[in-house]
């Protein structure tokens, strides 16, 4: 059932075939707007959402779907980086063509969407574009060299393009999820020697106890798409548990509170 907020917008999301993008662009659905998923399996889309097989590696690609989205819906008013790619390891363990890959995807990729949308975006009363970053991004997590430095800029992007693009009523912002339950993570578990004690160790992690859903991040994604953010811009706004901040003493096994 429409929310009423996103009536008659239409929306983008990356990487919208599994996992966080699929929630976001069921969630925006479900809200109102008329979203298109660009993913390399666009058949995993959500009912009611216009699959387009896209690679954000390819700019000539992305362009044709970001005009398709324009040409089938007749505007584009939001855009949801979401697509990207992990990485394991410190900086000894990925090579040069790894960190290229991973940025390519993880950054350029963001670049790319975003620039090709821009002028569609110009012309709509209630534009935004919303980057899916991460807790890696302000915070230092074990083997993730790559992914992190990734993550950290597109959190600087995010800030640099809403400086860029205010005036031009286009409102731009992030949000940093902590670990979530996606595909992505499970494959981690799946292949870690104790996959029990590896999601327990990730539930630990975060100072709430437990990992985040991927529905988590889509409300607060479709939170700063929607006009009723509209003095907000430049912001990333964490989804973490309170990963980022929050230092809890650990619990006491006789019951005392933290």
């Amino acid at each position: 059932m429409s929310g009423g907020e996103f009536d008659g917008l239409v929306a983008i999301v990356t990487g919208g075939g599994s996992g966080i993008g699929a929630a976001i662009a069921r969630e925006l659905t479900a809200r109102g707007a008329r979203v298109a998923a660009f993913d390399l399996e666009p058949a995993g889309v959500p009912d009611g959402v216009l699959g387009i097989k896209a690679d954000v590696t390819d700019d000539a690609g992305v362009r044709a779907a970001v005009q398709q989205v324009a040409d089938t819906f007749g505007r584009i008013d939001v855009v949801v980086n979401n697509a990207g790619i992990g990485a394991q390891g410190t900086i000894e363990d990925n090579p040069d063509d790894q960190w290229h890959r991973v940025f390519d995807v993880n950054v350029m990729g963001a670049v790319r969407v975003s620039r090709a949308a821009l002028a569609h975006l110009r012309e709509s009363p209630a534009a935004a574009i919303v980057n899916v970053a991460s807790v890696a991004a302000t915070t230092g997590i074990p083997q993730r060299a790559l992914y992190s430095t990734t993550k950290g800029a597109v959190q600087s992007l995010t800030q640099a393009m809403a400086a860029d693009h205010l005036r031009e009523g286009i409102r731009v912002n992030c949000v940093n999820p902590g670990t979530a339950a996606t595909p992505w993570v499970q494959r981690l578990l799946d292949a870690a020697p104790d996959p029990a004690a590896e999601r327990a160790a990730l539930d630990a992690r975060q100072p709430h106890g437990r990992l985040v859903s991927a529905e988590e991040v889509a409300l607060a994604v479709v939170y700063l798409a929607g006009p009723s953010s509209g003095s907000t811009a430049g912001t990333a706004l964490a989804v973490d548990g309170g990963m980022a901040t929050l230092r809890l003493r650990p619990k006491d096994p006789a019951g005392a509170k933290d």
